[in-house]
Parts: structure tokens; C-alpha cells; sequence
């Protein structure tokens, strides 16, 4: 029997040891060029455009013939897609999976709404990439995914918001003084799958304090913990020895994001990906 586990780019997982496994490339749109978000990318050329761009810039989701290629000939397809609060790509991927499913009888399909992106879809992609190599059937992997999913949490630490800014997302007059007055927009993903204002910090050194604050407050007890950071390596490590000292054997890892990622952490941004413990939600 051939699985196959199958995510798009916001997960920032473009290869995954121990099973078949295929990434699904969101585009994005700076000035007229079109940026894929593939392992091809150039990440700091796409920061540079963004930041030097005043205008609007534009993403685009995978759609329902690109979902349709990345399962290929699998028996069982393990799919999950950003969250649904933020982009198309979900609904795309669940009518590519009815679509497979009736092309192909006997086959089988399905496909998380990850409520989430970044490293917290990192956290999820492993944990199926784990379920795929045990002898559990597809409606078990299927039940324990969504279980850990609710286990799983995404937090977030953004220097700029300049992009959302150009986007129409934020006032143009709170980014400005935000870059100005060094504030660090402190956050999480919501249960709804939308991106949440926690706190606003003075300083990278408070706002990765307040993120392990954050993250002790939702139930975390040191288990694994995914960092990626937009051109900040050295404060996803200063994070990573903070947890650290708590908790010695934490499984860390820290990467850089790829572009869609880097859309909306833009440069100095940290998003960390963990999970409690099923006593804890």
C-alpha cells in the first residue's frame, strides 16, 4: 500500500525523510513578478522586493489540478493545507481529494484544515510523516491527526508588519511607529485559524521572553519545538537557550522560513511551532 503525505509551502517542508511526501508551492506577486515558492526560491531576494515595493503585493493558493498532481498514484493521500481563516487552499485541496476519490475508487483521501501555518504546520507534517510509518489504518492516522492538531500551537513574534501595512491589514501609521519604537508584535494562531494579537513588546529581548511565557501558558511542558525566523538567526537561538534552560531535553530545531512564510513574518520575525501534552489543550 502507497501513502503519501502531501502539504503546501506554508509549512516550510519541502522534503521529509521516511515517507513519500509532496509540497504543494503557494505563488507570490511583488511589482508584476511572480515569486514560487519552491526549493528554488531565493527567500532574500524576495524580502528585498518586498521591502522595496510601496505598493500592494498578492499570494496565490494552490489549485485543485495542483493538489491533484502532488497525490499522484497513492492508495491513501495525508493532506494538510493552510489555515482556511487566510487563503483558498484548503477548500482547493479538499475538492481535489473528492475528485481523486471518485477518479479512483477504492483510493482514499483526506485533508486537514490546519487552522495555522508556518511551524506549527511544520509540527503537524512530522507527526503525519510518523503516523504514515506505523501499522495504523487510514482512519486512525485520520483520528489522530486531528487530535494532535489540537495539541499543536503556533506562536509568533513579528519586527516589521509593514507588509500587512501595504496589504491593508494594519494602519500605516501603527507600522511606521511599531519599526520606530522597536515594538514587537507578540501573537498566535488562533482557534479559528486567523493570526491573534497577544501583546505588543518594546524590544526583541522582552518579546522572546514573552513568547516562552506564552508558550508555558498554553500547556507546554518541553516537548518538541520547531523555530523558523525571517533573517533573525541569532534571536531564534536566543530563544532555543531559553527553553533550554527549562526544559534540557526539549527537541529543538531552528530553519530559516521559505517565501510565503517570509510574506507575512517579514525580516527579523520569529514563528515557533510546539505542542503540550494530551493532559493539557
Amino acid at each position: 500500500m502507497k501513502r503519501i503525505v502531501v502539504a503546501d509551502s506554508s509549512s516550510n517542508v519541502f522534503s521529509l525523510p521516511g515517507v513519500q511526501y509532496a509540497c504543494v508551492p503557494l505563488k507570490i506577486y511583488v511589482d508584476g513578478v511572480e515569486y514560487v515558492d519552491d526549493e528554488s526560491l531565493n527567500v532574500p531576494e524576495l524580502i528585498e522586493a518586498l521591502e522595496a515595493y510601496q505598493g500592494p503585493s498578492t499570494t496565490s493558493c494552490p489549485n485543485v489540478v495542483d493538489w491533484l498532481t502532488a497525490f499522484g498514484q497513492a492508495d491513501e493521500v495525508f493532506a494538510v493545507a493552510l489555515t482556511s481563516g487566510i487563503s483558498g487552499g484548503y477548500n482547493a485541496a479538499c475538492a481535489a481529494a473528492r475528485e481523486y476519490m471518485e477518479d479512483y475508487p477504492g483510493r482514499k483521501a483526506y485533508v486537514l484544515d490546519s487552522k495555522t501555518t508556518g511551524a506549527e504546520l511544520e509540527v503537524i507534517v512530522e507527526e503525519y510523516a510518523r503516523l504514515c510509518q506505523t501499522d495504523a489504518t487510514f482512519e486512525e492516522i485520520v483520528e489522530a491527526i486531528e487530535e494532535f492538531s489540537t495539541r499543536s500551537h503556533l506562536m509568533f513574534a513579528l519586527k516589521k508588519v509593514e507588509n500587512f501595512a501595504k496589504n491593508g491589514r494594519v494602519n500605516p501609521l501603527v507600522a511606521r511607529l511599531a519599526t520606530a519604537l522597536d515594538i514587537r508584535i507578540v501573537g498566535q494562531a488562533s482557534d479559528g485559524g486567523e493570526l491573534q494579537l497577544l501583546q505588543k513588546v518594546h524590544g526583541e529581548k522582552r518579546a522572546l521572553r514573552q513568547l516562552l511565557k506564552n508558550m508555558i501558558a498554553a500547556g507546554f511542558a518541553g516537548d518538541m519545538v520547531r523555530l523558523r525566523h525571517t533573517a533573525n538567526p541569532e534571536a531564534a537561538q536566543k530563544l532555543a537557550d531559553e527553553i533550554k534552560k527549562s526544559f534540557p531535553d526539549c527537541n529543538i530545531r531552528i530553519s530559516e522560513n521559505r517565501g510565503l512564510c517570509s510574506y507575512y513574518c517579514e525580516r527579523g520575525g520569529i514563528l515557533v511551532g510546539f505542542v503540550v501534552p494530551k493532559t493539557q489543550k
